[in-house]
């Protein structure tokens, strides 16, 4: 009896920004959610400016041209905030 393992596709398919968190949207139907608070840049920024982003590195990553702000989906996924904000406990 074989077993379907599901692949994990960890590319960027959407993102959402709220005044209070960041949802990424992954290809393989998983949704990352982490508080807007530990990118210092989105959360001070204009709705405007969180608003337009960009994938990148490859579908792994996104871009805020205005910002200068990049976050990849493997720093999500792993709960890693800005540098010199505090880890969650």
């Amino acid at each position: 009896m074989g077993i379907l393992a599901l692949r994990a596709d960890e590319r960027v398919a959407g993102v959402r920004v709220s005044d209070d968190s960041l949802a990424v949207d992954l290809m393989d139907g998983r949704t990352i959610i982490v508080p807007l608070a530990w990118f210092p840049r989105l959360l001070h920024a204009a709705a405007k400016d969180r608003n337009h982003w960009q994938v990148s590195g490859g579908g792994y990553g996104i871009h805020w041209p205005e910002l200068d702000e990049d976050l990849s989906t493997e720093g999500l996924l792993r709960g890693a905030p800005a540098p010199g904000v505090a880890q969650p406990a």
